[in-house]
């Protein structure tokens, strides 16, 4: 004990003059005495050995308290970087239990500390929080506050007093002063919360930025997927090819009674024997009719595709973008429809064409050949087209014995969600034979054009402009009844004293008549028609009468579509209009500035187009119209687009082709 107090003067002797500037003169040497051995005896507790419980118990106890919070990963990091990195934190404080617990519990490493970002806000966080503070109610006219918290004692009772009788006073400077200090205060803090909107819209901004950014990723990918799939079933359908030619030939070979056998070695005297025979035999044959027949190797058809899964990308675009244009024919389109997005469409035009398109690759696989005028209607059905012409006749195709070999889907990557997609460079000429198996048949007995014509299962009505509609049995190629609409009129008219069954002629056109039957529809033994004196007439086949009639149109029906509920009629009056099936009235309404052509609806929207370079269509569901078509880009760029004469839509897939024979497909 001697030996240590003897030595403690030694060390204090050496003390102060090395650490004078840091202690201080005013400390005496019991002092510094007492601050060594609290040193000593903290050091000692803290790096004795674990074994040893009297040397580490306070700090045990303290961190035995951490333990539910110690479970945590993030937690147990800062807890053993704190001890590894500061020991002297530990040594210099009071070690009490709250210290520890939160100097264990706040502590965070360089590396944190290091990746903090970098804060671009004018304004504190401690300047925020006051701004979010509600403001302090105002005082009433007697000078208190609005809600007591408390029993005031005598000594505020008889400053509130004060402060009455100093109320009728004029204000003093000092309250003025205070006024304009808590008006400036509030000014600053409606800055600080101004800042702190814009500084939130920005980082709205940022994160509607990223999303746009994945989007625009899982989009590709999308397109991706799809390209993957149609070319897995372009191998799916080159398998069944190959395995049907091996089923005929192995059929062939059974049916000569000469079955397939490995291949010999074959003399070469009767292969020269098999040769002269041959050359004779082509000789022969030479000569007779039955050179004109196709060998069974050239007979073999492949299959055209068609699509067992539907692209749903289209879907996800912003309504009104542009997927493609083709410059489909060299004059106005005069009809036009498609099977499903991305499948086959059909088109026709005043220059006596009709071509046929692969739309997932937008180009022409061929030409339907026949007709001797122009084609006016037409349906696409599944592989199926029915197309109705000038000729007066209808002619029948089946589009699966299309010689047809399809290529990769331009449309995949071509641009962002199909705004900036370019017209289409002109379509590499089919082959000429592509097409020569698809006629089936012709239903000639009309004595005009067909006007109009649509087809379910084995029934097809067709209307012409010699005033009758026909009804044909596709099984047998006949028309089975006739339908003289203006008979019905007069039948109408003898029954029902009333102008409305009279014939009205209103139908007018600035360059051209209407067609006297402008549209049908036909579903099972339903027919609807819309003829050019405005009427709507709603047959039944099975009796070939009128039952209903309706009303309303005051110029050439030119348009008409029906679901389980509504139909929905489009006429040259610029009106279109939406009738309840059930009770025969206008369920709505609705009128454009220009005569109504075409027009199409789906679950959701209808589409018309009304003598403009855009596509009408109303959202059924949201309840608005609007536009779209490439008049809305011609008129920002300056130029001008040409007219739309026919629309077609499904699922959100819209077509429509116009008046310079450009066809356009969008989505909706």
């Amino acid at each position: 004990m001697a030996s240590r107090n003897g030595s403690q003067p030694g060390r204090h002797s050496r003390g102060p003059s090395g650490d004078e500037s840091l202690l201080g003169t005013g400390l005496t040497t019991r002092q510094i005495e007492a601050f060594g051995r609290k040193v000593t005896t903290t050091a000692s507790h803290l790096m004795g050995p674990l074994g040893d419980p009297s040397s580490n118990v306070h700090y045990q106890h303290a961190m035995s308290e951490l333990h539910k919070e110690l479970r945590r990963p993030g937690i147990q990091q800062r807890v053993f970087s704190y001890a590894k990195a500061s020991p002297t934190e530990l040594v210099r404080s009071k070690l009490s239990t709250s210290e520890i617990q939160h100097r264990a519990l706040t502590y965070l490493p360089d590396n944190l500390l290091q990746s903090i970002p970098a804060n671009e806000n004018t304004y504190s966080l401690f300047q925020g929080f006051q701004a979010t503070i509600p403001e302090e109610e105002d005082d009433d006219d007697d000078g208190r506050r609005r809600k007591g918290h408390r029993r005031l004692d005598s000594t505020t009772q008889k400053l509130l007093e004060q402060g009455d009788q100093a109320s009728n006073e004029p204000p003093s400077l000092a309250k003025l002063r205070k006024d304009r200090d808590k008006a400036n205060h509030r000014l600053e803090m409606m800055t600080v919360r101004k800042n702190m909107c814009s500084a939130e819209i920005r980082e709205i901004d940022a994160k509607i930025s990223n999303l746009n950014s994945m989007r625009r990723i899982v989009l590709d990918r999308l397109g991706d997927i799809e390209q993957d799939e149609l070319q897995a079933e372009q191998g799916i359908l080159e398998l069944d090819n190959r395995i049907e030619e091996m089923v005929e030939e192995l059929d062939d070979a059974a049916t000569l009674g000469n079955p397939a056998t490995p291949p010999t070695e074959v003399d070469p005297e009767d292969h020269a024997l098999d040769h002269d025979v041959q050359e004779m035999n082509e000789s022969f044959m030479s000569a007779s009719i039955y050179e004109k027949l196709p060998s069974p190797r050239s007979s073999k058809r492949h299959k055209p595709t068609r699509r067992k899964s539907i692209p749903i990308r289209h879907e996800h675009f912003e309504p009104g973008s542009k997927i493609k244009e083709i410059q489909a024919h060299n004059d106005m389109i005069t009809a036009l429809d498609f099977d499903a997005p991305f499948g086959t469409m059909v088109t026709s035009a005043l220059d006596d064409t009709v071509r046929v398109w692969d739309l997932n690759a937008g180009r022409c696989i061929g030409l339907l050949e026949g007709h001797h005028a122009s084609v006016r209607c037409l349906q696409v059905d599944d592989s199926i087209v029915a197309t109705g012409s000038m000729d007066a006749s209808i002619r029948l195709w089946d589009l699966s014995k299309a010689e047809y070999s399809p290529r990769e889907n331009r449309f995949a990557k071509g641009s962002e969600e199909g705004e900036d997609a370019e017209v289409d460079e002109e379509s590499p000429t089919p082959h000429s034979s592509s097409m020569q198996d698809c006629p089936l048949f012709t239903l000639e007995a009309h004595v005009d054009e067909v006007t109009a014509l649509h087809f379910r299962g084995d029934t097809l009505v067709s209307g012409s402009a010699d005033k009758t509609l026909r009804q044909w049995d596709l099984v047998k190629g006949r028309c089975i009844q006739t339908l003289d609409v203006l008979w019905a009129a007069a039948q109408a008219s003898a029954t029902v004293s009333s102008s409305d069954g009279q014939w009205r002629a209103t139908g007018r056109l600035p360059d051209a008549s209407a067609d006297f039957v402008g549209a049908l529809q036909c579903f099972d033994a339903a027919l609807a028609c819309g003829t050019a004196d405005g009427m709507v007439r709603l047959w039944d086949l099975r009796s070939g009468q009128v039952h209903r009639s309706l009303v309303g149109h005051t110029g050439p029906v030119t348009c008409l579509q029906f679901d389980d509920v509504h139909l929905v009629t489009g006429s040259l009056d610029r009106s279109i209009r939406i009738w309840d099936l059930r009770t025969g009235s206008i369920y709505d309404a609705y009128a454009y500035d220009n005569p109504v052509t075409s027009m199409m609806f789906d679950s959701r929207r209808i589409v018309a187009a009304a003598g403009e370079n855009v596509v009408k269509i109303y959202d059924k569901t949201e309840g608005r119209h609007w536009d779209c078509g490439a008049g809305l880009a011609a008129e920002e760029d300056g130029g001008r687009a040409a007219t739309v004469e026919r629309v077609r839509i499904r699922d959100g897939y819209l077509t429509e082709g116009r008046k310079d024979g450009t066809v356009g497909i969008w989505t909706c």
